[in-house]
């Protein structure tokens, strides 16, 4: 019985094995698929519920997915349809979710920036225990450490909060531990049965959250390094200077347009005052980036505010970060070449670095490839629900970029709109990670090249 346990298992690691030095994209795809079976089993059972009646299959799959994707679309309310148990199955899904997004993520990165297989460089994390060549076991225990960290620190800031709020000692701590790990993760999920509504002039609780989700959005390479470097801008690494120069000018951007759209809306900012429509519009300016949480009904904002909001929420946040979208370095990288080609310069640089002509590539295909998902997603909804186009374009893009904002409509999907949209969270919380991971490793040297020639553009 044990030789044979032995056996199997030894066999399940031969199979990790050849799948991590063949395809280390379709190994991160086949564990993220194997995880959210596991929590859409948990949340199957009765006692997941409020009421203890066993959820549907398709609301627990479509909630297992958009938790360990870190999206936050739900079709039943999280508050009030599940129950202890299950919002503490949701919190862990979303909590493993942002860590294998990180690590998994990270792990790629190094293994597409030195060209070693990832079994290489596990073994060679198991034999020399060094942090250069063979960093996963040091980067995972780093990436745990420090996401854990800063959800505490979010969590300290919240708890006094919701004590103020007349909240029970347990009560205070549960929604304050919920709000810092779903916020950090950019996850979008809300334990409460009302939101965040009735505080949308509450300075004290939306800070922490904008803050939380903000640093989470920008992915642990980009944290390391400026914690490593401080205030010594000129040391950070090129990936740090884009995604943090790219995301604050998103966020300034994008909040000064939703606060200029949406001033006179009665059924938004109209009748707050102006300290907390700044407010509002600072939170509505973060959100997008993948953390979807909303203190205004997004159904009442301007089809102009969806339109920038859909740009946002495509765009996304940080490369190996929580956040999804196609991520800020690949559109500071277009804009960048787009700038540099306008000029007639023959490099791409920025920061006083040359990028190759590899990662513009690279860029385009990440680029192309969200649209077409987003496109066929799309096709499938209007097909399927009827509906009007800038409803489905809203929903089909924050499932994509792995954000969680809905015009209120996610709830009244058909089961087969349901199943496009867990399709849709999966392939935006996987595949441009992997794809760019997966186009990278494929990169080859060819001694015989064709003439050049080049075609019209334009």
């Amino acid at each position: 019985m044990a030789s044979g346990l032995s056996g199997r298992l030894w066999a399940g690691r031969e199979l990790v094995d050849r799948m991590a030095r063949q395809s280390p994209a379709r190994l991160a795809i086949t564990v993220f698929a194997a995880v959210i079976a596991v929590f859409t089993g948990l949340l199957s059972t009765p006692l997941a519920t409020a009421h203890g009646v066993r959820a549907p299959f398709v609301d627990a799959f479509f909630t297992a997915t958009s938790a360990v994707c870190v999206t936050g679309l739900v079709t039943v309310p999280t508050g009030t349809y599940w129950s202890g148990f299950g919002q503490a199955v949701i919190l862990v899904a979303i909590k493993v979710g942002g860590l294998g997004v990180m690590t998994l993520a990270s792990v790629l990165g190094m293994a597409v920036s030195r060209r070693i297989g990832l079994t290489q460089k596990l073994l060679t994390a198991s034999e020399t225990k060094t942090t250069r060549l063979g960093e996963v076991g040091s980067l995972i225990r780093v990436v745990i450490i420090t996401s854990t960290t800063l959800e505490v620190l979010i969590a300290a800031l919240l708890i006094p909060r919701f004590l103020a709020l007349n909240e029970g000692v347990g009560e205070a701590f549960w929604h304050g531990v919920f709000y810092a790990v779903s916020a950090f993760n950019n996850a979008g999920f809300i334990p409460t049965a009302h939101g965040l509504a009735p505080h949308a002039g509450d300075w004290l609780l939306l800070m922490p959250i904008i803050i939380g989700a903000f640093i989470g959005a920008l992915g642990f390479p980009v944290i390391l390094n400026v914690a490593r470097n401080r205030k010594k801008f000129v040391r950070w690494s090129l990936h740090a200077k884009l995604t943090v120069v790219t995301s604050s000018l998103l966020v300034v951007i994008g909040s000064t347009l939703f606060v200029a759209l949406e001033w006179m809306n009665s059924g938004t900012l109209g009748a707050m005052s102006i300290g907390d429509k700044i407010l509002n519009g600072l939170f509505m300016g973060v959100m997008p980036r993948s953390a979807g949480f909303s203190t205004i009904d997004v159904g009442q904002m301007r089809e102009a505010s969806w339109l920038i909001t859909d740009s946002l929420m495509f765009v996304g946040g940080g490369s190996a970060s929580t956040a999804g979208g196609i991520k800020v370095t690949t559109l500071a990288v277009m804009l960048i070449a787009i700038i540099a080609e306008a000029r007639g310069d023959r490099d791409v640089e920025v920061f006083g670095r040359r990028i190759p002509r590899e990662t513009l590539r690279l860029a385009v295909a990440v680029v192309f490839v969200g649209a077409t998902a987003v496109l066929v997603a799309c096709l499938l909804l209007l097909e399927i629900t009827g509906w009007s186009l800038d409803v489905v374009l809203f929903e089909v893009i924050s499932a994509f970029a792995t954000v969680g904002l809905s015009t209120g409509v996610t709830h009244d999907l058909p089961e087969a709109g349901k199943y496009v949209l867990i399709a849709l969270m999966f392939i935006g919380r996987t595949g441009t990670m992997t794809l760019a991971a997966a186009l990278a490793l494929r990169d080859r040297r060819r001694v015989i090249r064709l003439p050049e020639e080049r075609p019209i553009i334009g």
